[in-house]
């Protein structure tokens, strides 16, 4: 094979994953199945779109090797090929945000108020959820939870925080976070606990932005 030839088709290759990633539902179901499988009506429903078009989009993720899928009854469920996909999306939405001014300026939409955001860095926000000096709590569906979260957090996705607010502390501030920059369901859970009185900030990391930087996770369902 002639070296042009052979060129061409090395970086052939690299771009079936350029393509793959080109479309912006695309992109939000890696994000969804950074957090564990999901059927897809599942993803249909969370991308609100039908579960024809959520089909062909996830047959052109597997096309790039980025997805797996397995059958379960009558549904079929799909999962990331590998860890390194959800680092994928983390990279490519940091490149986006160092690069493009119009996302930037949309996440500062998304929190209006910078007072919602917890000033505070991983590794001491580890620290002071391990000394209980703070509560983390995570607002996602609790199977989400159970595939992996945060250290120390206590599971409380945002359907619930409302008849569970005894399990609440008001004598310290709680932390919530979700699926990452691009989640709100921390912005829901925080209006609604500072509504109610409770000293309560959010993080823009979910587990995937945590995993990719080097920090650890938990498993398994809360105690």
């Amino acid at each position: 094979m002639e070296k042009r030839t052979l060129k061409d088709l090395l970086y052939e290759q690299v771009a079936r994953i350029g393509r793959a990633v080109s479309s912006p539902k695309r992109l939000e179901i890696l994000e969804l199945l950074a957090q564990g499988e999901k059927s897809v009506e599942t993803l249909a429903g969370e991308l609100s779109i039908d579960v024809k078009l959520a089909s062909a989009h996830l047959r052109s993720l597997k096309a790039a090797r980025l997805v797996d899928a397995r059958r379960d009854g009558k549904y079929v469920v799909y999962r990331l090929s590998g860890t390194d996909v959800a680092n994928l999306w983390v990279v490519l939405r940091e490149v986006a945000e160092e690069h493009l001014l119009e996302l930037r300026i949309a996440l500062q939409q998304m929190v209006s108020d910078p007072d919602k955001l917890a000033s505070v860095g991983r590794e001491a926000l580890l620290q002071q959820a391990r000394n209980g000096e703070v509560l983390v709590i995570d607002v996602r569906p609790r199977e989400e939870y159970d595939v992996a979260h945060l250290p120390f957090a206590r599971s409380m996705p945002v359907a619930e925080i409302e008849r569970r607010l005894s399990e609440l502390p008001r004598d310290r501030q709680i932390v919530a976070y979700c699926r990452g920059p691009f989640c709100l369901l921390s912005d829901e859970a925080v209006n609604l606990l500072a509504a109610r009185g409770f000293e309560v900030r959010k993080i823009r990391d979910g587990v995937s932005e945590w995993k990719a930087a080097g920090f650890p996770l938990a498993a398994g369902p809360q105690a």
